[in-house]
């Protein structure tokens, strides 16, 4: 099932098709915060296949005017990624994205793919809040995070690196976006 919205839309992704393109984008520079720096594409499959089938956590291609363009990730934080560090609520849902390398860059271009992420997000009606735990150092996602309604409850200790968990419930998320 693929969401669309305007020139954006997510659907599925497939580790084995898309490996290669989704290594470029993981092992890229910009990408250091995914922590894939030096994958090979293996690995990047391996990553992906175990992502497919984990029961709470899935994995999507976006693509922008037809052409992939983003990865964006949904996981339930009951379950994954924050177990026993974040008491989730029912309706919680837990997100990454990642926007794909470019030379010619567009303006406004990531802002729109995170509030398309948190739009399919939200078109789940069963989805009452989106948790994140960016990187305490990546601030571009913070600020990013706060244009689309996100509240920042404060560092927390992953295994592989200090977040920042927020949280954005859907009155903030069309409250800061003017859905």
């Amino acid at each position: 099932m693929t969401f669309s919205r305007g020139e954006f839309a997510i659907g599925p992704l497939d580790a084995d098709r898309d490996a290669v393109l989704l290594h470029g984008w993981v092992t890229h520079p910009k990408a250091a915060y995914w922590m894939m720096q030096d994958a090979s594409v293996d690995d990047v499959v391996a990553e992906y296949r175990r992502i497919a089938e984990h029961p709470h956590h899935d994995a999507y291609l976006g693509s922008y005017r037809g052409s992939p363009a983003f990865l964006a990730e949904r996981y339930d934080p009951a379950r994954c990624e924050l177990v026993g560090i974040f008491d989730a609520s029912p309706g919680d849902v837990g997100m990454h994205f990642l926007c794909a390398p470019t030379d010619t860059p567009v303006h406004g271009f990531t802002l729109g793919v995170i509030t398309t992420v948190m739009a399919w997000l939200f078109s789940d009606p069963a989805v009452r809040r989106v948790v994140v735990e960016p990187d305490v150092r990546n601030t571009a996602v913070h600020a990013l995070n706060g244009a689309v309604g996100f509240t920042v409850i404060g560092p927390v200790a992953k295994p592989e690196k200090e977040a920042l968990l927020s949280i954005c419930t859907r009155a903030s998320f069309e409250a800061a976006v003017l859905v």
